[in-house]
């Protein structure tokens, strides 16, 4: 089944009046990727939270947003550190007379520091429970955006296959051109026979070049069979579970190299109209795989 590498999921879990939120955006990338943002209480924690992720995906662009919040608000978590407010304070005031400015420091000039306020330490035992809640809710994230990258993949899947059928419709309309093709430049091969042979520098050898030429030009049922395999592949991929996006990918080079040859040996502007429209759908499907994971 495929699965998109896009999705959004997001999960929640709360207890003793603490509440994790955990967001998890996903968009397509060739490897695996997780960003993570999360409290400076749990940095310690973000290498087990990656491994926990890396569990549940394998190809894709991962922002993950994790945030913890505190019902009790009788004690504030966040207080200021006063020797950095004294020592900002004696700095400004400096920086005030060297400019000769006349204005008053005020709070606003203060909180252009980022550094002026530090975080209540918690204990050991709040700090585990923090990390229990931010796990359950990681699974819970995991879960709901995995529930849609699998939804979009069936909506991929429906896609391709249409567009892999339309491929087969267009290859029957080659290989009828191919058959009729073939008594008409006959007919104008024994044309060009007669005015070789009526030619008095007439030479056989080039004859037997010409009608080898001729043949091997002629003939695209190679590269019909060929393209109608990998299009059983591609399908066949496609059942299977896990990351097949790379697959996919290297299955529409081969099918684009063999729609390639037969439009360079087709010599038929019906084939060759025919080409442009299997190029124009291979490159509708090749869009379409680079979302899957």
């Amino acid at each position: 089944m495929l699965v998109s590498m896009t999705g959004f999921g997001r999960g929640e879990s709360s207890d003793n009046g603490m509440t994790a939120t955990v967001e998890i955006k996903s968009v397509n990338s060739r490897f695996s990727d997780i960003s993570i943002r999360l409290p400076q209480s749990l940095r310690d924690k973000e290498t087990e939270f990656r491994e926990l992720i890396q569990q549940h995906i394998e190809r894709g662009k991962f922002n993950v947003s994790i945030k913890l919040e505190k019902q009790d608000l009788a004690e504030l978590d966040i207080t200021i550190d006063p020797k950095v407010v004294a020592s900002y304070r004696q700095l400004l005031t400096n920086l005030k007379d060297s400019a000769g400015i006349k204005e008053p420091i005020s709070l606003s000039h203060y909180l252009s520091f980022n550094d002026l306020f530090v975080t209540r330490e918690s204990d050991e035992e709040e700090l585990k429970a923090m990390a229990v809640l931010v796990r359950d809710a990681i699974k819970k994230a995991l879960h709901h955006l995995n529930s849609m990258r699998s939804q979009e993949g069936g909506h991929l899947a429906e896609d391709l296959l249409m567009r892999l059928d339309n491929i087969e419709d267009i290859l029957q309309l080659i290989g009828k051109r191919a058959d009729e093709r073939v008594p008409e430049a006959r007919d104008k091969f024994h044309e060009r026979i007669e005015n070789l042979i009526n030619d008095d520098n007439f030479d056989k050898e080039r004859l037997e070049l010409e009608l080898a030429i001729l043949a091997d030009k002629l003939d695209i049922t190679e590269e019909i069979v060929r393209l109608q395999s990998h299009i059983k592949f591609f399908r066949e991929a496609m059942e299977r579970n896990g990351s097949v996006g790379r697959k996919l990918n290297f299955l529409i080079q081969e099918m684009n190299r063999e729609i390639n040859t037969i439009g360079s040996k087709a010599n038929d502007s019906q084939i060759s109209h025919n080409v442009v429209d299997l190029k124009e759908i291979l490159e509708k499907i090749r869009e379409q795989i680079q979302n899957i994971e």
